[in-house]
């Protein structure tokens, strides 16, 4: 199952939306905001090793290397967001008019961006061992929580309720 058009365009919205959320919540000005470069795939165009079988969606780090010269060469980490079509398209069909689209990948988005920012600051390490990772899920489902909140209309209340409750939707 893939994302049709008109739910593509859902996406980049609950994107867009997540983007003024989180900007707001961590007081990003816009040069902070396009410091942290990222792009969102859908399933059709993922690599395999971007698929996961067990997340609605995940990040993939890359390093992107700029020769200034050849003693010095520069580079920037970029993010790529996928989305697990599949997996976001039958919580929505289980959650049979309870669970919309929008509201599902708003919390989605607002979680991914949130680890974004987080590893540009240095407060996460992307490669964290383990345990690590899982109190970082912990926090970042948190801040997405209290960022979220304020928005609790439309359905977002029970997606909300649904990740507190181990992310079982």
């Amino acid at each position: 199952m893939y994302f049709n058009k008109p739910q593509i365009a859902v996406v980049l919205s609950a994107f867009d939306a997540a983007e003024s959320l989180v900007g707001r919540y961590f007081k990003l000005s816009s040069a902070d905001q396009k410091s942290n470069r990222y792009d969102i795939r859908t399933l059709a165009h993922l690599d395999a090793h971007e698929v996961d079988k067990g997340a609605f969606a995940h990040l993939c780090r890359y390093l992107v290397c700029k020769e200034k010269d050849q003693d010095n060469p520069s580079g920037f980490y970029f993010y790529r967001v996928c989305l697990q079509d599949d997996r976001i398209l039958d919580a929505v069909t289980r959650g049979r008019n309870f669970i919309k689209l929008f509201p599902l990948l708003l919390y989605i988005a607002t979680h991914e961006l949130i680890h974004i920012v987080r590893f540009g600051r240095g407060e996460s390490d992307f490669n964290a061992p383990p345990g690590e990772k899982m109190k970082e899920e912990e926090r970042v489902h948190g801040i997405t929580r209290a960022i979220l909140q304020s928005r609790e209309n439309s359905g977002l209340g029970l997606v909300i309720e649904c990740f507190r409750n181990q992310y079982k939707i």
